[in-house]
């Protein structure tokens, strides 16, 4: 690797990827939720217990810096429906829907967003079925919401010591223009796409699988920070056996790129090669990059060379994962109904009587 390990850790934190992470704590401690809290965030969805008693509702929502909808529009319209998809498959579910809420200087900047997000709803099948428009606004600016269903749950607060991690990404892609997004999905078959995001909803229904986190805009060592928070473990990553372009900066790649297909898993050891397996099937580069540790701190290592990333013990991250104390974690998907604290909403037909 080109950049030493020791320069790798200290871009890992004092990267832009892991300030924007670091800004979730403070929010969610405002809120009064994460942590030991009665409502835990922290995974790629909201996942509530569906009335129907089957399963759950996924519930997610994504919003975009404005430098990036300025310099690609078409292509934060596609990331719009692209990303929050992927979320819903992080966590074992399928999309329902999505809602859009779009503010352009005029109708003709805000098009261009439109057509990227109508793209991409086409592509992976999921209607955009309403939001919010504001045509006089002084920039554009994007956030989308997605709402999908899972049966079985892939969650980040479910890995275990022992367990280990895989990462597994598309790498039939190239970066885009200005930014690190790994695109290996505009222009490729839908049908494709599609399949290749089956895998997690199968995984987790086969029990396969039960936790697994979409890589973000934190690189794959950032979303790793935030699978092993939420677990309330560590991991020791071996950084040569990451599958990443044979081209890419490794520190870019790590730190910084946002693939359109990438996914971290933590999985029992008698299951990682039949994981591994039904990624391969589908010609998704994926290894198996560590293991998870009782210990909550991050090693990694890169030839021959081991060092401490990140100590949980010393320093959260986004402060949704669990206290340190011992204390048993409350329950990790919202429950209303076990909440009495929560006020059940006026249903919209009701309250113009109200």
């Amino acid at each position: 690797m080109s950049t030493s390990l020791a320069e790798l850790i200290g871009q890992l934190r004092s990267g832009r990827g892991v300030a924007h992470k670091r800004d979730i704590s403070a929010v969610v401690a405002a809120l009064g939720i994460g942590g030991d809290s009665a409502i835990q965030v922290g995974d790629d969805c909201a996942a509530i217990p569906d009335p129907s008693g089957d399963g759950w509702l996924l519930l997610a929502i994504e919003g975009f810096l404005s430098e990036f909808v300025e310099r690609e529009p078409a292509f934060a319209g596609w990331c719009g429906v692209m990303v929050n998809v992927s979320d819903i498959y992080a966590m074992g579910g399928r999309p329902i829907a999505v809602v859009d809420a779009i503010w352009s200087r005029d109708a003709v900047h805000g098009s261009t967003i439109l057509e990227g997000m109508a793209a991409a709803a086409k592509v992976y099948g999921v209607p955009v079925v309403g939001g919010h428009a504001n045509t006089r606004a002084s920039s554009e600016q994007l956030s989308v919401a997605i709402l999908g269903r899972a049966t079985a749950l892939l969650s980040s607060f479910e890995a275990k010591p022992g367990d280990v991690l895989i990462a597994a990404t598309d790498l039939r892609g190239a970066y885009r223009p200005h930014f690190s997004n790994w695109d290996a999905a505009s222009g490729s078959d839908p049908e494709r796409l599609r399949g290749d995001l089956e895998i997690l909803p199968t995984l987790a229904e086969e029990r396969l699988c039960c936790t697994a986190k979409d890589i973000s805009n934190a690189g794959l060592l950032g979303t790793l920070l935030m699978l092993l928070e939420c677990s309330g473990i560590g991991a020791e990553v071996d950084l040569d056996q990451v599958p990443m372009p044979a081209d890419a900066d490794p520190a870019r790649w790590l730190l910084h790129t946002f693939p359109s297909y990438g996914f971290l898993l933590a999985v029992r050891p008698s299951r990682v090669d039949e994981v591994l397996a039904r990624f391969h099937a589908r010609d998704i580069s994926a290894s198996a990059i560590g293991r998870c540790t009782a210990a909550r701190q991050l090693y990694l290592s890169d030839d021959g060379n081991s060092a401490q990333a990140w100590d949980f013990d010393e320093e959260a991250l986004i402060g949704c994962g669990p206290s340190p104390s011992g204390a048993p974690p409350p329950p990790r998907h919202l429950d209303l109904g076990a909440m009495p604290e929560v006020r059940t909403l006026t249903p919209l037909a009701s309250r113009e009587n109200a």
